[in-house]
């Protein structure tokens, strides 16, 4: 490919613009990313860690690439037909450390010819996809249970108790000010003392839904909360036109229970990701 490449880094919002562009330009089954995934991801944690460092590359005005270095772990996104900019990129990132998906073969040779190789371990995440076909009617909630509106300041906190971590509300109040976040696609369950129990948050892009996150609360688990609201988001998510969805979860014996919960909803694994190693 012929024509000077053009590099832009930065952490403001045309990079996430930039990347969601080649994410929507090059989605197939056979991609790694959705770009709603990397809206959640963008927004999730309030915008990028100020240790990390991302870039796109541009060619005659068209985004091909974008590389994240989240502390020495690459995540990236390459053109197809811009493969000989893999050099540039691995340059830029100077790391060891690159993942990717299976099914990205074209990628994963050109990182092999400057000196990743697939090392598998015993944690990975696996890709799940179903059609939007045949979705389950709705069910009633267990007793006591009821929907409520995503207000941010209960999307915050059901997020907190079941992954862990702490989020502001004002951190989700940027995940909802996202252009691709619409409220429909965001089910909210809370118990009968109004404190909230699960959640389910999908993204729709052309025919293709993403479910992230899926979330309950410790106190209310093995009660089908997680999976009614995750159905719920994507029946809203066929209602906006998409045919089918994905979602990723842990695909290895250490910890099934996730994926488990998925294929009880119809998903089925189509893939999954692979760590690449450089020697220091």
């Amino acid at each position: 490919m012929t024509g000077a490449y053009q590099r832009v880094d930065g952490a403001g919002p045309e990079q996430l613009a930039a990347m969601r562009d080649l994410a929507g330009r090059l989605w197939s089954w056979s991609s790694r990313w959705h770009p709603g995934e990397l809206a959640w991801f963008w927004h999730e944690h309030g915008g990028p860690d100020p240790a990390w460092r991302t870039a796109y590359w541009r060619h005659r005005g068209r985004v091909v690439a974008w590389a994240w270095d989240r502390g020495g772990r690459l995540d990236l996104q390459l053109d197809p037909s811009h493969l000989a900019l893999t050099e540039q990129v691995v340059a830029w990132f100077g790391g060891h450390t690159v993942t990717v998906l299976d099914a990205e073969t074209e990628l994963i040779d050109a990182l092999g010819e400057h000196g990743y190789a697939r090392r598998d371990d015993d944690r990975f995440f696996a890709h799940l996809r179903r059609s939007l076909d045949g979705l389950p009617a709705a069910a009633p909630l267990p007793d006591g249970y009821t929907w409520q509106p995503a207000d941010a300041a209960a999307r915050a906190a059901i997020h907190s108790v079941a992954f862990g971590v702490t989020m502001p509300e004002a951190v989700y109040r940027g995940v909802q000010r996202a252009p691709s976040y619409r409220p429909e696609l965001d089910q909210l369950i809370v118990a009968p003392d109004g404190a909230p129990a699960a959640s389910a948050l999908a993204w729709v892009d052309g025919d293709a839904a993403v479910l992230e996150p899926v979330g309950t609360s410790p106190d209310h688990r093995r009660r089908g909360l997680a999976g009614a609201a995750s159905l719920a988001a994507l029946r809203a998510a066929r209602d906006l036109g998409a045919r089918d969805a994905r979602v990723c979860a842990r695909g290895d014996d250490g910890y099934p229970a996730a994926r488990a919960a998925y294929e009880a909803l119809g998903f089925r694994v189509y893939a999954r990701n692979v760590r690449l190693v450089r020697p220091a």
